[in-house]
């Protein structure tokens, strides 16, 4: 028997200002890939393109791809990226599986989404910190539409219980001179710092906010912690010694789950890449985006969209950070919301989490501002 073979495209911007964040979401693309080869049921051979994080050249990749046969595409981290490849998979009807956190109001026929909606990640977030820190919020983002969005959803739950925002205060993309905003925030001294910062930008951010604190005798993670959506076990390695621990990050996967999948995972994954061996929610959603791909292809017997989409509608995956499974109205997935504290040692305690995996609601319509994230149906509950 014959294994049929399918040319897939991966593209990452695994050089450039958030390469830190896209290089390992490549590694567990690639990984995934490894895996479906060696179990035979279909294999996959990739086809790796790099934008190098420049805007510009996201659209013409991904035409160069689908123009060339290509009709799966596992790629972009931004949302300014995935936003600028949507028309070209729209007109050359292929399918973009994008495997990153991201802030919702979207729908494509053409897009499968694999990492957390807002509901899955933002929502908890703001929950716990207003339950456990108070209600006075500091904004920082990095100037694109992630952080735009993230904010306007805090500002309707903030204000709507009473409290305050602050600030919202916005840089370009590989900013890293935050002086200024840094006395802000210690002149106003919030309850929490959401940041939305990206790469390099939430690295210097994070050291410097640290070791001015720390000059001036204020205990940071304790009084006004950095809470983000996007902070993950390979960014505190980057932020460096001294400044990792007592971070607050809302995520459905954290390295230091001890299920069976995801002690596999993290060996698996640190194995294929000893040089930089910390798994992360990024590798994970990837090695997830491309495992339900050939598990819909398969079970489609090939890789036209349509075939592909319906198959994927049957698909559960018992993946790293537990059970996920696909939404078919929304072609996103289900997955387990998560608070993990940061520790100096480069990991994550996980402090509170769902019990169960929980539909995905990308355009808010289950949302209300004023009662406690979950309820009635579900709630956060704490594991430490």
């Amino acid at each position: 028997m014959t294994t049929d073979t399918f040319r897939i495209g991966l593209m990452f911007s695994s050089t450039g200002p958030y390469s830190s964040v896209a290089e390992p979401m490549l590694n567990g693309a690639l990984l995934a890939v490894s895996e479906v080869n060696a179990a035979g049921e279909v294999r996959l051979d990739p086809v790796v393109v790099n934008p190098g994080g420049d805007l510009s050249r996201y659209a013409a990749l991904s035409s160069q791809l689908l123009s060339s046969g290509i009709k799966q595409v596992v790629g972009c981290y931004t949302s300014s990226s995935r936003k600028e490849v949507i028309p070209a998979f729209e007109k050359y009807d292929g399918m973009l599986w994008y495997p990153s956190h991201y802030e919702g109001f979207e729908s494509s026929d053409n897009v499968v989404y694999t990492g957390a909606a807002p509901n899955q990640h933002i929502l908890p977030l703001i929950d716990f910190l207003m339950s456990s820190y108070g209600d006075r919020a500091f904004c920082v983002g990095s100037n694109y539409i992630w952080a735009w969005e993230n904010n306007r959803i805090l500002r309707e739950m903030v204000t709507a219980r009473g409290g305050t925002v602050l600030a919202e205060r916005y840089l370009p993309v590989g900013e890293t001179d935050f002086a200024k905003t840094i006395e802000a925030i210690i002149l106003a001294r919030p309850s929490f710092v959401f940041s939305s910062l990206i790469g390099v930008s939430g690295y210097s951010f994070i050291r410097r906010l640290r070791e001015t604190c720390v000059a001036r005798g204020i205990d940071q993670p304790a009084v006004m912690p950095v809470a983000s959506c996007n902070l993950n076990e390979l960014d505190l390695v980057d932020i460096g010694d001294g400044a990792m621990d007592g971070h607050i990050s809302s995520s459905v996967y954290f390295s230091s789950l001890q299920t069976p999948e995801s002690r596999a995972f993290v060996e698996s994954y640190a194995k294929a890449y000893p040089d930089k061996p910390w798994a992360s929610a990024d590798a994970e959603a990837s090695y997830i985006a491309v495992k339900l791909l050939a598990a819909a292809m398969s079970g489609a017997g090939g890789d036209e969209i349509g075939a592909v989409r319906r198959a994927l509608a049957d698909q559960r995956l018992a993946a790293p950070q537990g059970e996920v499974s696909v939404d078919a109205e929304t072609m996103h997935l289900c997955l387990t919301p998560r608070i993990g504290r940061s520790r100096a040692d480069a990991s994550f305690d996980v402090i509170r989490q769902e019990p169960a995996p929980i539909r995905p609601d990308p355009y808010l319509v289950r949302f209300s501002a004023t009662e406690a994230w979950g309820s009635p149906a579900s709630r956060l509950r704490v594991v430490s």
